[in-house]
């Protein structure tokens, strides 16, 4: 989607675009597939409404009438064997102390400590301040969901901010912020059809041509243009360009820049990444012997509670699209960094294990009509420690060699709004400093 986002500045503003994807298919995390007959995402399905990027390209490409909001922003943590109503809370900093001892999820072990500036994992700043439950079973949920990472690795000022931001009185910072709090509005929002519908909408404009199964093997640096070698080897195609945007992941984008900017290959081949996989079931009917089950959008699971799932959507009740039509659709999320071998498990297995969890969570599920299961290897970049540093280094490197630019999720955020908005703002480069000849 970042690539996409970049073809799209480039391409409105006037430049002749070619996107070369390497796999089969435009989109990357974003995509629709079939389960039981209904046409559902598969990969991500809700995009964050209170950043701008991703709603002002919806609407810069006519699809306005599409967005929606969900219908219930009402979730849980299942723990300590039972769904619990999960608190407000500031990523997992509870902001109301009395809703989280009657959730029963965690005690704290509150202590102000001062904040510096120096980075350093999320988990080692908040158990100096509130101790290890609230960390391992509000904190690392809610990182699990968005990174797929773990809170000991994770980097608080890349991953974590507005955590930071609570100062050192972690308790007292949250309740403030929530108490100043004014209502924005909804805080995701989705497509009716589906948001793996937008990158061949923002694909079609006028003046993007789109190649597939186009792998590119080289990217070199001539006199005063690139050369691009595409394509298998036995039939290579060389392309020359006026200006390249790399928005690949970041293992790809170090090998493609080794030779032409090796500072910045360097900094992307240590970022991690993590393998995922997304479990959607379609049941029939929308009425279980288990309202409890269905009262909100789902729940987080903290790793310390030793599941095989991390987490589930009752997509059904959360998109008013998805429910009218007419079936039970829950996904469940498996997959966290450094357990690449629970997704060695065949697709069955899977989604049998996925399952049980689920029946165990939501007290029975009767059998579903369909399931897939969508895994997502090296799908999630690790803003480990040191993170903010390691994107630093590779915006210098890339800022010395004219006509080349980099984006996607591996620098400034995993979010759909986050890679639009890097892709974006490497087709603006281009522009302003004048390499890109319309």
């Amino acid at each position: 989607m970042a690539g996409l986002a970049a073809a799209y500045e480039l391409a409105t503003s006037g430049a002749e675009v070619i996107v070369l994807e390497g796999s089969d298919r435009l989109g990357g995390k974003l995509r629709l597939g079939e389960v039981g007959g209904l046409t559902l995402d598969l990969g991500a399905e809700s995009i964050l409404a209170r950043r701008p990027e991703a709603l002002d390209l919806i609407h810069a490409i006519g699809l306005d009438d599409h967005v929606v909001n969900p219908q219930t922003s009402a979730a849980s943590i299942w723990t300590r064997g039972a769904l619990r109503t999960m608190p407000p809370t500031v990523m997992g900093i509870p902001a109301d102390v009395a809703a989280l001892a009657e959730s029963g999820i965690a005690e704290v072990d509150a202590h102000v400590v001062a904040v510096t500036d120096e980075d350093i994992s999320v988990a080692e700043f908040v158990t100096a301040r509130l101790g290890h439950e609230v960390l391992d079973r509000l904190v690392e949920p809610l990182l699990g969901g968005v990174y797929a990472g773990h809170a000991d690795q994770l980097s608080l000022r890349a991953t974590a901010p507005q955590i930071a931001a609570l100062g050192p009185d972690l308790l007292a910072g949250a309740t403030s912020a929530r108490a100043a709090a004014t209502d924005s509005g909804p805080v995701f929002a989705g497509l009716v059809g589906g948001v793996g519908q937008l990158p061949a909408v923002v694909a079609a404009t006028p003046g993007i041509e789109v190649r597939v199964d186009a792998t590119v093997r080289s990217v070199v640096r001539t006199t005063d243009e690139w050369r691009l070698s595409v394509g298998p080897t036995t039939d290579v195609e060389t392309l020359e360009v006026d200006a390249v945007v790399i928005a690949a992941p970041a293992p790809a984008a170090a090998r493609l820049l080794a030779e032409v900017a090796p500072e910045a290959a360097f900094a992307l081949a240590a970022i991690d990444y993590a393998s995922v996989a997304i479990v959607t079931y379609v049941f029939e009917g929308q009425s279980f012997d288990e309202p409890r089950a269905f009262a909100g959008s789902g729940f987080l699971v903290p790793p310390v509670d030793n599941t095989f799932i991390k987490a589930a959507t009752v997509s059904s009740n959360k998109w008013g699209w998805v429910g009218d039509l007419g079936r039970t659709v829950i996904r469940a999320s498996v997959g966290r960094a450094g357990e690449a071998t629970l997704l060695q498990h065949d697709d069955a297995d899977i989604a049998e294990r996925a399952l049980a969890d689920l029946r165990a969570a939501f007290g029975g599920l009767p059998e579903p009509v369909d399931s897939l299961v969508q895994r997502w290897g090296g799908g999630l970049p690790q803003y480990d420690v040191g993170h903010i540093d390691r994107v630093e280094t590779i915006d210098r490197s890339i800022a010395s060699v004219p006509g080349l630019e980099v984006c996607g999720a591996a620098y400034r955020g995993v979010g759909i709004p986050a890679v639009i908005a890097s892709g974006r703002a490497a087709a603006r480069r281009l522009l302003d400093a004048g390499t890109i000849k319309p």
